[in-house]
């Protein structure tokens, strides 16, 4: 929902960190509530279409913009979990302490 303007604005915007935006769980029900990274990124994916196509006042522009940073920082948050559990793996295989991972 936009808010009504009173009068010219200006907001600085910048570029969200994962602990800045607040996205980053910090218990249980927050992990619980935290989108996975395919939910994220298909949401992210509608967020640019629609910001693609216009059409919308430069508030909605800026909500969609902003909760798009906070997905954005989510999809990074799953993809550095799983790069650091395949580098976790892929060091053990090389110890030799699981010889029956599959790499």
């Amino acid at each position: 929902m936009a808010r009504a303007l009173s009068g010219p604005r200006c907001t600085r915007v910048r570029s969200v960190t994962a602990a800045e935006s607040g996205d980053r769980p910090r218990d249980a029900q927050a992990q619980a509530r935290r989108p996975s990274y395919e939910q994220a990124r298909d949401e992210l994916a509608e967020l640019v279409k629609r910001l693609e196509a216009g059409g919308l006042t430069l508030e909605q522009s800026l909500e969609l913009w902003e909760r798009g940073e906070r997905l954005a920082a989510v999809c990074t948050e799953w993809l550095e979990g799983a790069r650091a559990r395949l580098a976790e793996a892929m060091a053990q295989r090389a110890e030799g302490s699981d010889p029956e991972a599959p790499f």
